[in-house]
């Protein structure tokens, strides 16, 4: 018996030296790790962007944590991303390919575009991804267009909700949706169509499991992927996205004419044609791959600003307020906003990138990997190190903004009460990293915010009980679900 237990006791020990986890010289610090675990356990799963200051006030604005036997380097503060993703970018730009969103949405080894390497290939992607953009109206009339042409579909939903109150968050996802599928397909589909809502579920659904509990699980703790546990769900809901994508896809090559592009899987399908398959990252199994991450990162970020921006506008009145006094002095006589009128309002201005600021989308980014040995702040990280920037650290930031924990427009205002824009304003990322449809975003919620606030009067309901601000945390954070009372400014309360 006795025999057994030292047996057991040994093997167990040997178990644990088998998985040790150690910091080599002029590492980042950071918290002990445990066998195995790493500092999974340290964390609050559920959001751990509190743990995560904390750890940055005992160990500095860089510092290490073990994602099991990992060691991933998380950066925080506007000096450290300066360094690390603008001045350093090359060697920072990098992005780790074995962590559960890779697996989940990876189709046939493609390297998707937002996911992909830092390589001849991600270049070859997004210089073609930006360039197909910017032609097809971004920053042009024919993309306020298209933008103005959802809005109403949103202002209709209102006017039939007449004397009641309105949960806003599906709406918002869905007409997000429904801008970027027309850049993608050209085709505007009705909030009930199943495509639609399938796509909404998606996209909301994994974005909480991903960078969640079950995320970090399956990060940390390889052994435990195979395993019947709740992140299943996003590898299943993920295949079922690429087969309807294929179908999209299918069904657009039949009536496509080439040369006469309608829409991005036009674009891209033409430039297939004369590049060949010889040496090129261009592939309909890649065009699939891409079409998920506009659509993805087209609608939850946009979707979630929007609704952060009317639960803080029906809670401080006064500002709104102030904003449609704005709107209504620079529109008279117009009847439609255009993006260009934001040069002429620079309190809107103001709040809008307030509230993209207090609305940390994406709190965590997309994470980084370095390609190659380098330095960071005077540590030494090895190439292929997971590169966690911490965006929350560098939109909060003591020094960088006058009210850096409050939601207060004054933060984009000088003296003169002219728009600003602070160097640590970076809720899209910086460096070469930085995403894609930044453009077409603050397009949107300029357009969106502006011609709602000009129509409508957004109030907070009287039964509503006290607003709770904190998010629901995940690979794009999103406000808990809320109701609204809307009043017709030219009406009267419905």
């Amino acid at each position: 018996m006795f025999a057994s237990v030292v047996l057991l006791l040994a093997a167990f020990l040997f178990f644990l030296l088998l998985f040790q986890t150690h910091r080599t010289k002029d590492f980042p610090p950071g918290p002990q790790p445990i066998p195995i675990f790493g500092n999974v356990l340290q964390l609050n799963l559920e959001s751990p962007i509190a743990d995560l200051e904390r750890l940055a006030k005992r160990y500095g604005n860089v510092y290490s944590i073990f994602l099991g036997s990992r060691p991933a380097v998380v950066i925080n503060g506007l000096q450290a991303f300066k360094e690390a993703l603008v001045n350093k970018a090359a060697d920072f730009s990098g992005r780790p390919q074995d962590l559960m969103v890779n697996h989940a949405v990876q189709v046939k080894g493609t390297d998707q575009v937002i996911l992909a390497d830092y390589n001849p290939g991600w270049r070859q992607q997004r210089r073609f991804g930006i360039m197909t953009l910017r032609n097809f109206g971004m920053g042009k009339q024919s993309m306020e267009q298209i933008i103005l042409g959802e809005i109403h579909r949103i202002i209709q939903q209102f006017e039939q909700s007449v004397g009641n109150t309105i949960n806003p968050h599906r709406l918002f996802h869905n007409a997000a949706s429904n801008i970027i599928c027309q850049v993608l397909f050209a085709r505007q589909f009705d909030y009930e169509d199943e495509f639609i809502k399938f796509f909404v579920d998606l996209f909301q659904e994994t974005s909480k499991i991903i960078n969640g509990r079950w995320g970090m699980i399956y990060d940390s703790i390889p052994f435990v992927r195979n395993l019947p546990l709740p992140f299943q769900k996003a590898f299943k809901m993920f295949k079922i996205s690429h087969e309807r994508r294929l179908e999209l896809l299918a069904e657009n090559k039949k009536t496509r004419v080439p040369g006469k592009p309608r829409h991005f899987i036009d674009c891209y399908l033409d430039e297939l044609d004369k590049v060949g398959d010889d040496a090129s990252s261009f592939s309909e199994d890649q065009l699939c791959a891409f079409i998920l991450d506009l659509h993805f990162a087209g609608t939850d970020t946009t979707a979630n600003t929007l609704l952060t921006a009317f639960l803080y506008l029906m809670n401080y009145p006064q500002i709104q307020e102030r904003c449609q006094q704005e709107i209504d002095k620079v529109l008279d006589g117009k009847d439609e906003a255009c993006f260009e009128d934001r040069n002429q309002m620079p309190y809107v201005q103001a709040v809008l990138h307030e509230i993209q600021r207090i609305a940390n989308t994406v709190p965590l980014a997309v994470f980084h990997c370095t390609t190659k040995d380098t330095e960071l702040m005077g540590y030494s990280i090895p190439r292929g190190t997971i590169i966690i920037p911490n965006l929350t650290s560098v939109l909060y930031e003591e020094g960088q903004w006058k009210s850096p924990h409050e939601f207060n427009p004054e933060n984009f205002l000088n003296d003169q009460g002219e728009f600003v824009k602070p160097e640590a304003f970076m809720p899209f990322s910086t460096g070469p990293r930085v995403c894609l449809g930044e453009g077409l975003a603050r397009m949107e919620l300029f357009l969106i915010l502006v011609t709602l606030l000009r129509r409508f009067k957004f109030i907070w309901p009287e039964d509503a009980g006290e607003p709770d601000f904190m998010p629901i945390f995940g690979t794009t954070q999103s406000p808990k679900p809320y109701c609204m009372k809307v009043q017709d400014r030219r009406q009267g309360v419905f």
